[in-house]
């Protein structure tokens, strides 16, 4: 792993881990596209480290006011969010326990990727003209949530994407495009957070050097600049120019890999 292949995959899953484009497609075809072995697992933890820290700098304000309402007050509006994203992520953990390995594993081939991207491109575009842009992601509703959370448990696919699928899903439940964003991204939080747990047991000091460092630097920093971006960008541009991006980059996948 140079220190050039570092701040591109950095860069990579920085951009794509929040935007709805797949970083899980963009981290399997970027070695293709640019002649490079697969960096591994031990990378993989520092690009996650990476944009867990991203969303978590940016959401801070509303994780404290969380954390803290409901430790004061399990029944308080700030306690009843909290257990409704508990609830929201529940799927994504459940689904990812049992198949994340054979889903990986099934979906790994660029065609397939290829194909995914195309396909989930399509749900993005109904979605969008679906939309009625009017409930907060908080008074959406236990059921609603879950179903969300469900959404957010088919991005064990790569070409998928999580904020794609959870917001496609917000969306058609009547959710607010920058509540679906939002909501996207507070749910990611604790899921990424898990995965980075799961993969640390598999480090050693001596992987912790300048690439691994400077891997978490770049996707925290590109992670962060992603999040801002999106969040003031949905409501006005929506999700069609990433849809067609999607299309884009699939067919590249379909053709060249």
């Amino acid at each position: 792993m140079t220190y050039a292949q570092a701040v591109l995959l950095g860069s990579i899953q920085g951009l794509t881990e929040f935007l709805p484009v797949s970083s899980s497609a963009h981290l399997a075809l970027a070695p293709r596209f640019f002649s490079f072995p697969d960096p591994g697992l031990t990378f993989d933890v520092a690009l996650h480290i990476g944009t867990l820290l991203a969303v978590l700098v940016y959401y801070r304000d509303i994780w404290t006011r969380m954390l803290f309402g409901a430790a004061r007050d399990p029944r308080s509006e700030e306690g009843r969010k909290l257990g409704l994203l508990i609830l929201a992520t529940l799927p994504a953990v459940v689904m990812g326990i049992l198949f994340e390995k054979s889903a990986e594993e099934a979906f790994r081939d660029p065609r397939r990727i290829g194909v995914c991207l195309i396909v989930f491109s399509g749900v993005m575009l109904w979605a969008q003209r679906r939309a009625t842009n009017g409930m907060t992601w908080s008074g959406a509703g236990v059921r609603n949530l879950l179903l969300i959370g469900g959404a957010q448990a088919l991005a064990l696919m790569p070409g998928v994407s999580r904020s794609g699928a959870t917001i496609s899903a917000a969306l058609l439940l009547g959710i607010a495009a920058s509540e679906a964003a939002e909501l996207s991204f507070l749910m990611a939080t604790p899921i990424v957070a898990g995965a980075v747990v799961l993969k640390l047991r598999h480090l050693g000091v001596a992987d912790l050097n300048g690439t691994f460092l400077l891997g978490i630097a770049v996707s925290a920093a590109t992670g962060f600049a992603a999040v801002k971006t999106f969040i003031r960008f949905l409501p006005k541009g929506g999700l069609a120019p990433y849809a067609y991006y999607r299309v884009a980059l699939g067919a590249a996948a379909l053709l060249f890999c």
